[in-house]
């Protein structure tokens, strides 16, 4: 998983708009008292935070690769054990983390990791019987701000470069492929899909939210002109694509699939 900056290191930019999907995830899931919680991709702990007041009574656990990330956590939250760890080659069953878990909650990372086909057994082994598993995956592969990353990126004097980053697919599957791989090994499968539409000041804002996720990668192999003509290439078609209002903002559509299967 390419290690890329996130959102809760580069300024805590729009952390209420990236909480508020772990905020409605987490009113999904009944009542239960879970003895263990992990959150995958745990980021600075907002998300932990929240699991940490939903559940009192549990053993908080956070993981993330982002090392910078962990401190601000660890800072935040010292009374919640954080560790560094890759979600895709992660599992219970270690002499480190023996036990199964209660609840497994993600709140967007797994669009980093690739092969879910693979993924989600394994995080359904790490969890105890009649647990659940709560995921949130970004689903806006098709919105305009990602597919014209991918048409800036094909038609420049970078493509040679970007073209390998643009062909890249989205690791989301069709909500029908993660009913098929849950449903033979747990009790009950929801999903659903949210599209969220965010009040921005300008499509600016829009260019830094991107450089955040999924902009990054198009913008590391850039030397510095490069990645200046990128970058206003990009604004330009994101004015097209995304008129302002009359309020002087601009309107970002975010869809979002939301899984909460119980084992």
């Amino acid at each position: 998983m390419r290690n890329v900056p996130r959102p809760e290191i580069r300024g805590y930019v729009f952390q209420k708009e990236r909480t508020l999907p772990a905020v409605d995830l987490l009113k999904r899931i009944p009542r239960f008292k879970p003895y263990r919680v992990i959150d995958l991709g745990c980021g600075a702990g907002y998300t932990t935070a929240l699991l940490a007041r939903r559940f009192p009574q549990a053993e908080i656990v956070g993981m993330d690769l982002s090392e910078d990330a962990l401190e601000v956590a660890r800072a935040r939250l010292p009374k919640i054990n954080f560790s560094k760890f890759e979600i895709g080659s992660w599992e219970t069953g270690s002499s480190t983390d023996p036990k199964p878990y209660d609840l497994i909650f993600s709140n967007g990372p797994l669009q980093w990791v690739p092969r879910h086909h693979a993924l989600l057994p394994k995080l359904l082994s790490s969890l105890a019987t009649g647990g659940r598993l709560a995921l949130q995956i970004a689903s806006n592969w098709q919105e305009p701000n990602r597919a014209l990353m991918r048409m800036v990126a094909v038609d420049g004097p970078w493509t040679k470069k970007l073209l390998p980053i643009a062909k890249t697919r989205s690791s989301t599957e069709a909500f029908e492929s993660y009913y098929a791989m849950l449903r033979p090994f747990c009790r009950s499968v929801e999903i659903w899909q949210t599209t969220y539409v965010h009040s921005l000041e300008g499509v600016h804002s829009i260019v830094e939210w991107m450089k955040a996720t999924n902009l990054g990668p198009f913008l590391e192999p850039l030397d510095e002109g490069e990645r200046r003509d990128f970058l206003e290439a990009y604004t330009g078609e994101l004015g097209r694509a995304y008129p302002t209002q009359s309020d002087g903002t601009v309107l970002l559509r975010f869809p979002r699939l939301f899984i909460l299967a119980r084992k």
